[in-house]
């Protein structure tokens, strides 16, 4: 493990007091799929973290975590939980903010205190997870238990659906 003194990330991995594993990457694979592909990862084992907005004033945040077979319940899980009648993925942008982190590095570890983790039942049920590490030129593999160990984590029941395969007719 390398030394997590002064990177939030590595910080709040270290904190939860289970062993990840530091996987590096090119940058230019850091998307989901691009990176399964190149190093050999199923996308079953691997998380994606998304930040979403509740269209509400003031402006509702939070960051939620969900199996890349998956798609995110934004119009459904996401939006009811925040009490608000829209929610949307955050831009680039507001995610960067928010984050500190581009989208293919976001990851649940070392985010603002005061921004929610919402993680999907279905993420806690894998053996490890390849997550974010807070950089496009790195990955965090990790136990659930790591991300349930979070401060402010909730596991949230269906909080994404599984994609359904295209129908070639």
């Amino acid at each position: 493990m390398s030394d997590p003194i002064d990177d939030p990330v590595l910080e709040a991995a270290a904190a939860t007091g289970t062993p990840y594993e530091i996987v590096p990457c090119d940058p230019e694979l850091a998307d989901t799929a691009a990176f399964c592909e190149a190093y050999g990862y199923r996308p079953d084992q691997s998380a994606n973290a998304i930040v979403v907005v509740g269209k509400s004033e003031p402006r509702l945040y939070a960051a939620c975590l969900v199996l890349a077979t998956t798609r995110l319940d934004v119009n459904g899980v996401v939006r009811k939980r925040f009490g608000v009648k829209k929610a949307s993925f955050a831009s680039a942008d507001e995610t960067a903010e928010m984050t500190g982190m581009q989208i293919g590095g976001v990851t649940p570890y070392g985010l603002p205190a005061d921004l929610p983790i919402w993680i999907d039942s279905a993420v806690m049920a894998c053996d490890q997870i390849i997550v974010g590490g807070g950089s496009r030129d790195r990955k965090l593999l990790v136990p659930p238990t790591s991300l349930g160990a979070l401060p402010g984590v909730v596991i949230v029941d269906g909080l994404a659906r599984a994609i359904e395969p295209s129908n070639p007719c």
